[in-house]
């Protein structure tokens, strides 16, 4: 998509120094940028560099005010955000490119809205709706009576099972799977076997929402499962049944999530992290990669790092860490 540095500024922000009608198509590094591309540059000792590439404009921090620069630069205190919300928009789906495979499988009864793209082999099923310009990759399959909204961007080989809930500019990478079964059994104490709790809840996922590669996020056993508008989920995370994620969280891979886990608006969770069942994680928390949270553990602290196992404030383990040290030695001494 090409756009004048002036409509960019109006989309991301920041004050434009130069030509605001200079054109601009794609988003580049400093070293591979082209005639039409748009870079960004937030260390001053690399603006120099930025200035001196093949690109047609550049986003950088307050810092070039006052210089000489060459060529038009978007100014911002946050130009690693202004360049992220224009690569928003010039990345952003154009329906004249939209298609539908051949070999797509559609029920007639789903409906379609403007520009929306199907790949090939992908099957549709009755009651079905996808909103306007999204897309849907190859080999990916749409339960009965699933809800997709606008502008979302499905990659290949994306499952969702009936009855989920997507919302609109939802981004879900290669393999994920949305609404499967969640992990729920019944022992019978009489003859040890396991019978098979009811999974028939369902699955929303609010606007903006990005699930990683090979991600599998289950339905409710009996209500809903949820994640918020904003969040970012990484790959190779599991979200188990009954889980509600509020907005703008963020989880990193190998991340578990075990059932009726709570997790407030804008935590951060590290990699590796493991959330038993139950748990909740008050607002704006923060647990460190390999951390775990055992059973029905809530943990508060906005703005504090949670780490080890079973995961406390950061200090505190430091101190408690420091601590055993200090008596392995003496003990060693001894």
């Amino acid at each position: 998509m090409e756009c004048s540095l002036i409509e960019i500024a109006q989309h991301a922000g920041g004050e434009i120094l130069g030509d605001g009608n200079r054109q601009v198509s794609g988003i580049a590094s400093i070293q591979s940028a082209g005639g039409t591309d748009l870079v960004f540059v937030e260390d001053e000792r690399r603006l120099g560099e930025a200035l001196a590439s093949r690109a047609a404009a550049v986003v950088a921090g307050t810092f070039c005010r006052g210089k000489s620069l060459g060529k038009p630069v978007l100014v911002s205190r946050e130009p690693r955000l202004v360049f992220a919300r224009a690569a928003e928009l010039l990345l952003s789906p154009d329906s004249s490119h939209a298609a539908i495979h051949q070999t797509a499988i559609i029920d007639p009864s789903a409906w379609l809205g403007d520009g929306v793209g199907i790949g090939a082999h992908v099957v549709i099923q009755p009651g079905a709706k996808i909103g306007d310009l999204t897309t849907i990759g190859a080999g990916s399959f749409v339960g009965e009576g699933v809800v997709i909204g606008r502008q979302c961007k499905l990659a290949a080989n994306v499952s969702i099972y009936q009855g989920v809930a997507i919302g609109n500019n939802v981004v879900v990478h290669a393999g994920a799977t949305l609404g499967s079964d969640g992990f729920g059994y019944v022992r019978d104490p009489q003859t040890g076997r396991y019978y098979k709790f009811p999974q028939v809840g369902r699955l929303k996922i609010e606007d903006e929402v990005e699930i990683g590669a090979n991600s599998t996020v289950d339905r409710g056993a009996l209500d809903w499962t949820r994640i918020g508008r904003g969040t970012k989920i990484d790959n190779l995370v599991h979200v188990a049944h009954n889980v509600q994620i509020g907005e703008d969280v963020v989880i990193a891979a190998q991340t578990g999530l075990s059932g009726s886990a709570v997790i407030e608006d804008g935590v951060i969770i590290g990699g590796q992290v493991g959330i038993a069942d139950h748990v909740r994680v008050g607002s704006g928390a923060i647990l460190g990669a390999q951390s775990g949270i055992p059973t029905k553990k809530v943990i508060r602290g906005k703005g504090v790092v949670f780490w080890g196992t079973p995961a406390r404030p950061i200090r505190q383990l430091l101190r408690e860490l420091a601590l055993l040290a200090r008596l392995a030695k003496r003990q060693a001494n001894h």
